[in-house]
């Protein structure tokens, strides 16, 4: 065997692959390294989950991909996988100190659907909606002296309910009612029309019984006071309950969840059901009293843990980016093909055609890492005063994680080639998994247009000085310059979107909107993959250790020069770049590629997942399915 005819750097520093392929005598291999620099995969690890937080927050959910009950289990029905990831849910719960401190806690929320995304898409959402949205909701309320212990045992599980099946992104018109009853002092929940059914929640009998936060609108004496949440006991131990009307609804793409129609006749509530606050509270006359005046204020105040909900959906759909990376990447290193010779065996990764690919990958994956932990901190550390921006950064950025991520884990599993069509392989199921997260909690192109509207006006300058130096003196190297690229093409976009919508037809919002709608979204995804280059920058500065840093800036060089390819016309056209830029920024980002190439293995093995989850994936521990020691169904991989 022979390892001569692959170039050095990537042979440099590291064990090589004990796996060959082929039995003539004649074949040669060639391996590549298996294991990176740990130095360096150490660095990269530590900047990517936040130093100690690496420890004190991620620790206990990764921990759970060691665990075999999180293990692929083969052969079993749809109804067999949602049942399976209400079990796993109740084993999350086992691990908790505290389910109240965990709802509170949005760094840790995140934390846990990052992990768990990456084994069980299901247990991802039936994790979202009972600890953030339900128990959330009932926390950010008046919640003193309302026992919750049902709730935090897991005895009952937690569901929302605030979609209807004619009312999704224009949730704030749902229809269900909950009418005062003077005479009780409690409710009447009713769904009064067929299209006021609520759509998709996990309502089913299956995981045991359960309660709902129902979002509806509080009729006082006939006066709509606009929408608020509910709490109502949805099922027992016996069935539903009087009133609650819920039908199954078809398996979705995805991992399976039992999401269902739930309607109510007229059924019943007392008056503790009202989620109250100071946005809306019932004295006990019946008078009702809040501090917004704008009904459509209060519902986004009672829905507010949809915020929080973006930033999980964001965090789980980031660590199914990265699983499926790392699988990639390990399949890259240890998959054999023909080589240029007759008898010579190649890695895959030996092909720029093929790490290529992963490494454009890779700085996406990085800076959807460092953006998320950026919006995360600006979440936790918000004040009443920069909350609205804040909010509105946590949807830009969950529109651009999730979108990005839907393009990274079709990309992994494509370089896996049939191999990646199978569960057990660890990603097949991910890209269908990531397309929940790009609708739920706020469809992604809903979320940007309204940031977009917001943003039409806003100063978008960028307040850095400007370099002195001419600009044909500043290469594609310069993240500086890199930088002010990006900025500039953010302002650009938002001056088209300005003309569009004052040029637009006089008299006619919708017209006009319709005008500036293109353009202000090309300025919503650019300000995002700014953000998410500051981000990485700063990220790359803490790095302790030389190589980090200089692999993460040529990371994030590679990652400026993808988003800056799409607009090099219009730079060009505006002065802002040369023609020689133009020119050479294909052999620029070729040369990156090139020089980032020995440490993708480091890249990827620095996403952190435990050696137990990885020896479950046979393509990800150097086998392939229909090898004698790696039997499809043999209970490796995952769910």
């Amino acid at each position: 065997m022979t390892t001569a005819l692959l170039p050095d750097h990537l042979l440099s520093g590291a064990a090589v692959s004990p796996l060959t392929e082929g039995s003539g005598r004649s074949e040669r291999t060639v391996r590549t390294p298996q294991q990176p620099h740990k130095v360096l995969s150490g660095e990269l690890a530590r900047l990517l989950f936040d130093g100690e937080s690496r420890t004190s927050v991620h620790a206990a959910w990764r921990g759970l991909l060691t665990d075999e009950r999180f293990h692929h289990r083969p052969g079993l029905t749809p109804e067999q996988r949602v049942a399976l990831s209400y079990d796993r849910l109740r084993q999350v719960n086992e691990v908790i100190d505290s389910p109240e401190r965990l709802a509170r806690d949005p760094e840790r929320l995140a934390a846990l659907h990052e992990w768990t995304g990456v084994v069980d898409g299901g247990l991802c959402t039936l994790a979202s909606i009972h600890y953030n949205l339900f128990l959330g909701s009932l926390l950010d309320h008046d919640s003193a002296g309302r026992d919750l212990s049902e709730f935090t045992s897991m005895r009952r599980t937690g569901t929302f309910l605030c979609t209807e099946l004619d009312h999704g992104n224009d949730a704030p018109a749902l229809q269900t009612t909950a009418e005062l009853d003077r005479e009780t002092g409690g409710f009447v929940l009713n769904t009064p029309t067929s299209g006021a059914q609520k759509f998709m929640p996990n309502t089913s009998l299956t995981g045991g019984p359960k309660s709902a936060v129902v979002a509806a609108r509080l009729l006082i004496d006939g006066e709509d006071q606009g929408v608020y949440l509910f709490l109502t006991p949805l099922s027992d131990d016996t069935g539903h309950l009087p009133g609650v009307h819920v039908r199954r609804l078809p398996d979705r793409t995805g991992t399976p969840v039992d999401h269902c129609l739930t309607a109510f006749d007229h059924v019943r509530l007392p008056r503790e059901a009202l989620l109250q606050a100071d946005h809306g509270r019932l004295d006990a006359d019946g008078t009702f009293t809040s501090t917004l005046g704008n009904p459509r204020k209060r519902f986004l105040q009672s829905i507010d843990r949809v915020t929080t909900g973006k930033l999980c959906m964001s965090a789980g759909t980031l660590g199914m980016a990265r699983a499926s990376l790392a699988i990639a990447v390990r399949h890259a290193h240890s998959r054999q093909i023909s080589g240029h010779r007759r008898g010579l065996r190649v890695p895959l990764m030996a092909h720029r055609s093929h790490h290529g690919r992963l490494l454009h990958s890779l700085a996406l994956a990085y800076a959807m890492s460092f953006l998320h932990r950026s919006v995360l901190t600006r979440w936790v550390e918000h004040t009443p005063e920069d909350r609205e921006d804040t909010a509105r950064l946590v949807a830009v950025a969950k529109g651009w994680i999730t979108w990005q991520a839907r393009a990274i884990t079709t990309e992994s599993r494509e370089r896996c080639g049939a191999q990646g069509f199978f569960p057990v392989n660890g990603i097949s199921d991910l890209p269908s998994n990531v397309e929940g997260g790009i609708t739920a909690e706020g469809d992604n192109l809903v979320i940007w247009l309204k940031a977009a509207s917001e943003m039409l006006f806003d100063s978008q300058g960028d307040d850095r000085p400007a370099a002195e130096a001419p600009l044909g003196d500043r290469p594609l190297t310069d993240l500086p310059f890199l930088r002010e690229l990006l900025a500039q093409v953010v302002v650009g976009w938002q001056s088209r979107a300005r003309d569009a919508l004052r040029q637009g037809p006089k008299g006619d919002p919708l017209g006009r909107w319709n005008e500036a709608s293109a353009p202000a979204l090309e300025m919503i995804s650019a300000y995002a993959c700014l953000q998410a280059a500051d981000a990485f920058t700063t990220a790359a500065a803490r790095a302790e250790d030389a190589e980090a840093r200089q692999t993460l800036e040529d990371l994030c060089r590679l990652f400026l020069l993808q988003q800056l390819s799409a607009h090099t016309g219009l730079l060009l056209a505006d002065d802002h770049m040369t023609a020689e830029h133009v020119r050479s920024l294909w052999s620029t980002v070729n040369d990156l590629v090139a020089r980032l190439a020995p440490h993708t293995m480091a890249l990827a093995d620095a996403f952190d997942l435990p050696a137990e989850f990885l020896a479950t994936v046979p393509i990800a521990d150097g086998g392939r399915i229909g090898q004698e020691h790696c039997e499809p169904g043999a209970g490796a991989g995952r769910s």
